[in-house]
């Protein structure tokens, strides 16, 4: 077995949501506010001659879950897609919704679950401290990771305490 030794001054911090997001509208417009007006005050940065601004996304990930029921209503097959934005998450609903391909295949009726989708968004945001760290946000979490300096766990605290839905 590998052994891995822990890097010291590095940490991490998570906060889970007590409801999760009901959707992606949602959830969109939590990652679309912390992008756009930067309430943890973070700070744009120059990196191998970029300009970055204060919060960038890093990566997204959408999942859409599906289930495929036959005509008496049991459940007879489950699929789910993958998706890097927003608007592909959208149109990929729609595209599996009404493939008929697809529902010939499963020989049912496709039902999309949006109440077991999964949402995840990284961010990757400058402190003024001129400290990078993490901000992950998922359907039910809020993590911090990556930093040094308490102040900035305790600013992402204040900021989730702001925002009724990250409750």
């Amino acid at each position: 077995m590998r052994l891995f030794t822990p890097k010291p001054g590095t940490k991490s911090a998570v906060h889970h949501v007590k409801t999760p997001f009901p959707d992606i509208i949602a959830f969109d417009a939590i990652i679309r506010s912390l992008v756009l007006n930067n309430p943890l005050g973070c700070t744009s940065y120059m990196s191998a001659k970029k300009n970055h601004p204060p919060v960038e996304k890093v990566r997204e990930m959408y999942t859409a879950k599906f289930t495929y029921l036959n005509p008496d209503g049991k459940l007879i097959g489950r699929g789910l897609d993958m998706y890097d934005s927003v608007e592909g998450y959208e149109e990929g609903i729609s595209a599996v919704i009404s493939n008929l391909a697809n529902r010939e295949a499963h020989r049912g009726k496709v039902r999309h679950t949006r109440e077991t989708d999964h949402f995840s968004v990284l961010l990757k945001c400058h402190d003024a401290n001129g400290e990078l760290y993490f901000l992950s946000m998922a359907r039910d979490r809020v993590t911090v990771s990556s930093y040094t300096d308490d102040a900035i766990r305790k600013r992402v605290e204040a900021w989730t305490d702001s925002v009724p839905a990250l409750a």
